[in-house]
């Protein structure tokens, strides 16, 4: 069998992803989307901290800050009043260091799993909850 790195020393420069580079790979993500999926999300900001705050985890009930990849943060599509004004716009947040651990643990991309938790937290925009995604996934498969 053939050693598919036969130098071991080549991970070596190989480093993980700042927070720039994951905000890169996030905007290119979120650019694959489709079109009319985009649109619906035009004032959606997205963002990248390494770690969600503290007030956060406590809100969230985290037991550890690796607990969240992503959050959604502001008033989901459905549920704006028509006079939509003078609010923050909507913002989702990926969590760089979590996502970064969640990487390592499992055999899916980098790239795959950003799109995952991008998806999840504008799901979130559309009014969806956690229990109605988790729905979706399972009867796409």
């Amino acid at each position: 069998m053939a050693d598919l790195n036969p130098d071991p020393l080549a991970w070596r420069p190989v480093k993980a992803p700042s927070l720039a580079e994951l905000e890169v790979l996030a905007g290119e993500v979120f650019r694959h989307l489709p079109k009319k999926f985009r649109d619906l999300c035009a004032d959606v900001v997205i963002q990248v901290d390494d770690f969600p705050s503290q007030d956060v985890l406590d809100k969230m009930g985290a037991q550890s800050e690796f607990d969240l990849l992503g959050l959604f943060h502001g008033i989901g599509l459905p549920f704006r009043p028509e006079s939509f004004t003078g609010q923050m716009p909507n913002m989702i947040w990926l969590y760089r260091r979590p996502i970064l651990d969640y990487w390592a643990e499992h055999d899916e991309t980098l790239g795959d799993i950003v799109k995952h938790v991008l998806i999840h937290e504008i799901g979130h925009h559309f009014g969806l909850s956690d229990a109605d995604m988790h729905a979706i996934e399972r009867a796409a498969g």
